[in-house]
């Protein structure tokens, strides 16, 4: 059925190639009730992925399925709350997570690679994205010593440094969870550091975003997080002097 009081936008055909809030159309001066209430759930769907809590518990016996060995952290922010308002706080561990990791350091040899996973502002990114991604890059990674995966609450980027320099890792990946967007709210940045300690600044990483099956495909991440991986070793560094060429090799 017709709507005679919609103004359609002759851009409408684009919207078959993007997410994006384009030629939505008008009525009268204002949206049509469709495009604004999609406008609206897409927000609270954002709203709802900064608060869920991650269900570290589950992905914990996903990874083990997997055949990952697992370690859990939690940062020095106690609840969801104090994570948003003290960014300082998701940045370094909690004292008894820092004793559990001095522990396991004594325990294990220390790894060229350490995988963290972690909920950041998108729980639901990191429970979703996280497992296909490893399972993608780790058969790349046959010839490394791959830490186990370390699941982190009310974490920050910053506190993959922490937790790598405690296991003595050369590398540390942080997987972590996104802002949610208006069209996103499970994407997965990767954080790459090389020799991660308290204190690194994020001019020390590199980082890949997006990751989703509707961003960048867990065969493309696995393939440039490899491709960094790789030569951050041979030339023992990351951040601004370590360039991704990646796209090239694909070429």
């Amino acid at each position: 059925m017709s709507n005679d009081f919609l103004e359609k936008n002759p851009w409408g055909a684009l919207r078959q190639f993007t997410n994006a809030r384009i030629a939505l159309g008008r009525a009268g001066n204002s949206l049509p009730t469709e495009p604004l209430l999609a406008f609206n759930l897409s927000h609270a769907q954002a709203r709802d992925a900064v608060h869920q809590p991650l269900d570290a518990e589950l992905l914990h016996e996903q990874l083990r399925a997997n055949g990952f060995l697992t370690l859990d952290v939690h940062s020095a922010a106690p609840d969801r709350q104090h994570y948003l308002r003290r960014p300082d706080l998701g940045r370094r561990l909690a004292d008894d997570s820092r004793e559990t990791l001095a522990l396991e350091q004594a325990a294990i040899e220390p790894p060229d690679v350490l995988f963290v996973i972690a909920d950041g502002l998108s729980a639901f990114a990191a429970s979703k994205q996280a497992i296909p991604l490893l399972q993608a890059v780790c058969p790349k990674l046959a010839d490394w010593k791959i830490g186990p995966v370390v699941v982190a609450r009310q974490a920050r980027v910053a506190l993959g440094d922490e937790i790598g320099e405690l296991l003595g890792a050369k590398l540390v990946v942080m997987l972590i969870g996104e802002r949610p967007g208006l069209s996103s709210p499970d994407s997965l940045g990767v954080y790459l550091t090389y020799a991660p300690k308290v204190g690194c600044s994020d001019a020390q990483r590199n980082c890949i975003s997006n990751v989703r099956p509707e961003g960048l495909s867990y065969g493309a991440a696995a393939h440039k997080l490899h491709y960094l991986l790789t030569h951050a070793r041979r030339l023992s560094l990351t951040g601004v002097g370590l360039k991704d060429d990646s796209d090239a090799l694909l070429e």
